[in-house]
């Protein structure tokens, strides 16, 4: 579960992308560096399956859980930024095949622009599909995907069901996506569709031929629409982003908010996953439905600005930048697979995190008081960072200060909120994944 946003006409006409990536509570995620490379021109392994090689590829920033050689977000040296969506349709996804993760990683090494990357992205489903498991502890888990592809110009929303797809232009305005199929919605339009497309439909007995035609209609598996609560998550981030200016770096304050908005919910509570913000929980909907990365990404003529959490839960934690075109960036350790290591910053910030949780979100404020001045000191430092050394120490101050803060929260006096059958849930659900990750 995800919740990726774009937005086409920012102040100086800016295209801004962002992105949660949400995903079990224990799947670590790292944000990495990856330089420009020549290539070998031989076989290469992705996630699941085996691909030519290409020379050269483009250098590019990545998010990705570290298990996956694929990425769940990025931008490369051109400007071009990529986010999926787990979506889930009526169609079957194949036991083997490209994840999403690995078709937005190729996008991105691969192609220069948002036109390109979707030429790209949809003739690497026509050729080798879509398939492979997803999860991460949950072996069964697959999923079809939708992108959101920006360049410093525009995006596409692009939204497929196997090798089927149909894709709109934001040309201006915001264009959020959220787990769900959204084209066809209120009668739009794409701009570009499948060959073979409505055909399928209509012989599956999906559209009628004669109505206009809706990819979400046709291909949605309408149960999980509303399980995966995407449309309330989509128009909560639609709202933050349609909001008035409010001062200087107003846009990618905006963002970041709206990347850290519980959508007026304990985010703890309730059967489905409401917030964009998200904190996993007991329910099965919501196991898989923890953030567990966060990036922003400012696409202008002449520069490329990224800022990104390295962690879970953004709103706990600090947006710092990250850059391209300046020689090798390091964000510091890179995290265990595995469970949790005394050395990175992604487990340190989940120790920070999770005592929160133990909390409750009853709790939040009070527990968040007694680090908050010292995290929104250093995110104002790491939003006003303008060189690369500078840039660099401030990773490594968050992974300094995640430890402190924990221990913080740990010692501190404040009572755990508690009361009935759902606040034991989530305290064995937090208790069991402790267990499981060594914390």
């Amino acid at each position: 579960m995800c919740d990726t946003t774009v937005v086409v006409g920012g102040r100086g006409g800016a295209v801004w992308f962002a992105k949660n990536s949400d995903r079990e509570a224990g799947e670590s995620q790292v944000v990495e560096h990856v330089p420009a490379a020549k290539g070998k021109g031989e076989s290469l392994r992705v996630t699941w399956v085996s691909i030519p090689e290409v020379a050269p590829s483009f250098e590019m920033v990545l998010s990705r859980p570290t298990w996956m050689w694929g990425a769940e977000m990025g931008v490369n040296e051109h400007g071009l930024a990529i986010g999926n969506e787990a979506v889930f349709t009526r169609l079957p996804v194949a036991d083997e095949g490209l994840t999403g993760m690995d078709l937005l990683r190729l996008a991105l090494e691969r192609t220069r622009d948002a036109d390109s990357a979707l030429d790209f992205i949809t003739g690497m489903l026509a050729k080798y599909g879509q398939g492979g498991r997803c999860g991460f502890r949950s072996k069964g888990f697959r999923y079809h995907n939708a992108f959101v592809i920006a360049d410093r110009k525009g995006a596409w929303l692009l939204e497929t069901a196997d090798r089927f797809w149909a894709a709109v232009r934001v040309a201006s305005g915001v264009r959020t996506s959220s787990n769900v199929l959204t084209i066809g919605a209120a009668n739009e339009q794409p701009d570009r569709i499948a060959d073979g497309t409505l055909d399928e439909a209509w012989r599956r007995g999906w559209w009628n031929g004669t109505k206009p035609f809706s990819f979400r209609d046709a291909f949605a598996q309408r149960a999980l629409v509303s399980l995966s609560g995407g449309d309330v998550r989509r128009e909560c981030t639609r709202r933050t982003l349609a909001g008035e200016d409010d001062g200087r770096d107003a846009d990618l304050a905006r963002h970041t908010r709206a990347l850290r908005d519980h959508n007026d919910r304990d985010p703890q509570s309730g059967w489905r996953m409401e917030s964009p913000c998200a904190h996993a929980g007991f329910l099965p909907t919501k196991t898989a439905g923890q953030t567990t990365g966060s990036m922003v990404a400012a696409l202008e003529d002449g520069r490329i600005r990224v800022w990104a959490t390295g962690t879970s839960a953004p709103c706990v934690s600090v947006f710092k930048p990250v850059r391209l075109g300046a020689g090798t960036f390091s964000t510091g350790p890179v995290p265990s697979p595995e469970g949790a290591d005394r050395e990175s910053l992604w487990w340190r910030h989940e120790r920070l995190h999770r005592a929160v949780m133990q909390r409750g979100f009853g709790a939040f404020e009070a527990t968040k008081a007694l680090f908050e001045a010292e995290r929104a000191e250093l995110e104002r430092e790491a939003w006003e960072a303008s060189d690369d050394a500078s840039a660099s120490e401030l990773w490594e101050r968050h992974r300094a200060l995640a430890v402190a803060w924990a221990e913080r929260v740990e010692h501190a006096s404040i009572t755990p909120a508690t009361g009935g059958l759902s606040a034991r849930a989530r305290r064995w659900f937090w208790e069991r994944e402790a267990k499981r990750d060594g914390l």
